[in-house]
């Protein structure tokens, strides 16, 4: 056994994922001398084009509103971060935490969540369009980087993570494409970590973008209890502090108090389970990282707060439908002259997949500049095509 084997074996807990269970890839591979197979999956992650094309992909506000603002690659990086840093607490897996969260988002659509509704709706016939779901299509079969497979060919469990992204996937006819991943098995622990690190991460770092851009101001928060109670420690800690830094300080202390809640109350789960073993974890009824109830219920104004005022504040929103009108256009377009999608990409039609799924797999593929580009070239008469 080599050495990178037996610190996995003597540092992981017996409910962490150790690659050396894994149910392995679809296409068999020759195992790398050094690098475990969910550090090579995290390699391939980053090397791919759908991990590039995040950095000009929206989190809530489109790119050209400004420079300042998180992205889907510097989101994807704050969750990866987080995740991290909690897994390490546990003693999980955290090369497969890791490629699970630089993976989570590879799916998105551009313009953020707005495109993937508009695609979602324009599939309603073909089964719909699902961010997770498509982030599994990217790995599988979309990105062609390798002579002896299509895709990235990544580890089981990684796939599993990227597939269950989301704690409210429910949806078995979304999997219909992917027969080994059973939706009835709990994801992995490190699945579980990245879904809520993911939630800590937009919560709190929409909240700073929020503020920044003037969305939010800390006047209303006056009311929500967690920011209040943070707000408070930071100014008796720091009473000479500039406003701006003490914004950083009480969303970092917010993130501080959730992390460590999260992995207080995991622990206290998994004890009171008796969760001992990777099949306990798979076979439970419940999922097992979560806050406990306290900051949870703490949890839910701000969030509440987040949805009325920012996402549903009336300049994102036209932001929302414009990106809905220009998705829906290039859609339409796509469909009626499928000749104007580049012809190495059509080949990439599979025998299962409609046009329809073809024309959603190029435009969730677009970045946000590229999907503006493209509309312009297409129905703008004095732009060079």
């Amino acid at each position: 056994m080599n050495s990178l084997k037996v610190l996995k074996k003597k540092f992981l807990a017996t409910y962490a994922t150790s690659s050396k269970y894994s149910r392995g890839r679809k296409y068999k591979e020759r195992e790398h001398p050094y690098r475990d197979p969910y550090q090579r999956d995290r390699d391939r992650i980053i090397h791919s084009a759908a991990f590039r094309k995040l950095e000009y992909k929206t989190q809530v506000f489109i790119t050209h509103e400004g420079d300042y603002y998180r992205t889907r690659l510097t989101h994807t990086l704050e969750v990866a971060q987080i995740a991290r840093t909690i897994g390490k607490a546990l003693n999980l897996n955290e090369e497969l935490i890791e490629a699970i969260a630089l993976a989570h988002d590879l799916g998105h659509t551009p313009f953020g969540h707005a495109g993937e509704e508009i695609l979602n709706e324009l599939l309603k016939e073909e089964g719909g369009f699902n961010h997770n779901i498509q982030g599994l299509r990217c790995v599988d079969f979309l990105e062609i980087k390798y002579p002896e497979f299509i895709g990235l060919n990544l580890s089981w469990e990684v796939r599993e993570g990227i597939a269950k992204h989301s704690t409210s996937y429910n949806s078995k006819k979304a999997l219909t494409d992917f027969p080994d991943l059973n939706i009835d098995e709990q994801p992995t622990l490190e699945a579980q970590v990245v879904d809520i690190a993911d939630e800590i991460a937009y919560d709190n770092h929409d909240l700073d973008d929020g503020l920044t851009s003037g969305l939010l101001s800390e006047k209303d928060l006056k009311n929500i209890r967690l920011w209040e109670i943070k707000r408070k420690e930071a100014k008796e800690k720091y009473p000479r502090a500039k406003p701006e830094i003490l914004k950083f300080l009480i969303i970092r202390s917010l993130i501080d108090l959730q992390v460590t809640d999260l992995i207080n109350y995991t622990k206290y789960l998994l004890k009171k389970h008796n969760i001992n073993s990777w099949d306990k974890v798979k076979k439970s009824k419940e999922r097992l990282v979560k806050f406990s109830p306290q900051i949870e219920k703490l949890r839910i104004p701000l969030r509440k707060f987040l949805y009325e005022n920012l996402y549903l504040n009336r300049r994102v929103l036209r932001m929302t439908e414009k990106s809905k009108r220009f998705i829906k256009e290039l859609f339409l377009n796509y469909y009626h002259n499928p000749w104007q999608i580049p012809e190495d990409f059509r080949k990439r039609k599979r025998k299962p997949d409609s046009l329809k799924r073809l024309i959603a797999d190029y435009i969730a593929g677009m970045t946000d500049r590229y999907a503006l580009e493209e509309y312009k070239k297409l129905f703008d008469p004095y732009e060079k095509v």
